[in-house]
């Protein structure tokens, strides 16, 4: 990949990842300004909601290589507002100023960490396996303590997935670089190189903001 041709694309996948976060937080901040809504999507459509956003995620990590680009942003953008929706849970629990301080504190430590990512010369491709299954083990642990309910594992469980999710930032934006997806159209690369960044940034932050994010009374 050329510098030129790398420089371009990690500038839409940026622009465009960018694009998904504004989506993502303009449907939440609207749709909890709506009681009925918000009372109908965690009263009943929330789990139809979370199928359909693991449709998307299918379809595009599946489906990705073969997709018009079209279909790609579609989809993208699909997933992005589908979040917004339960998104919204974020903005009727914690302040704005509060949301708007950890969207940023976010936004540093996935800078920090892609650069890490992109100028670093250790080969990280083994680093995805080891990742994904802590990834796993994180969830897995999650469901259980569903029924434990203990907040020190909570706590402790919102920490590893930052340092997981920080870990994928860094992962992401070096197999990109390196080619490593073998996507050769250039805006589906951007798509899926934008989704993939979107995911890691959106977990840190989800688990930024219950670790401190302020409540309103």
């Amino acid at each position: 990949m050329g510098e030129m041709v790398e420089n371009r694309i990690f500038s839409k996948i940026f622009m465009w990842m960018f694009i998904g976060l504004m989506v993502t937080f303009g449907v939440g901040y609207y749709v909890s300004s709506n009681e009925t809504m918000v009372e109908n999507i965690f009263g009943g459509m929330y789990y139809i909601i979370w199928i359909v956003e693991l449709l998307v995620v299918i379809i595009l990590s599946a489906r990705i290589r073969k997709m018009s680009s079209m279909t790609a942003k579609v989809l993208f953008l699909l997933y992005s507002g589908l979040t917004g929706l339960t998104f919204s849970s974020i903005f009727i629990i914690f302040k704005l100023s509060s949301i708007m301080f950890v969207f940023a504190v976010t936004g540093l430590i996935c800078l920090i960490f892609g650069l890490i990512g992109y100028y670093t010369k250790m080969d990280l491709t083994k680093l995805g396996t080891y990742l994904f299954m802590a990834l796993i083990g994180i969830i897995l642990i999650s469901i259980i303590n569903i029924f434990v309910g203990s907040e020190s594992l909570d706590f402790g469980l919102c920490i590893l997935s930052i340092i997981v999710f920080v870990g994928f930032m860094a992962y992401d934006i070096n197999m990109i670089k390196k080619g490593m997806y073998g996507i050769d159209t250039e805006e589906n690369l951007a798509i899926y190189g934008a989704f993939q960044l979107y995911i890691d940034f959106i977990n840190i932050f989800i688990r930024l903001i219950q670790l401190f994010g302020n409540r309103r009374d």
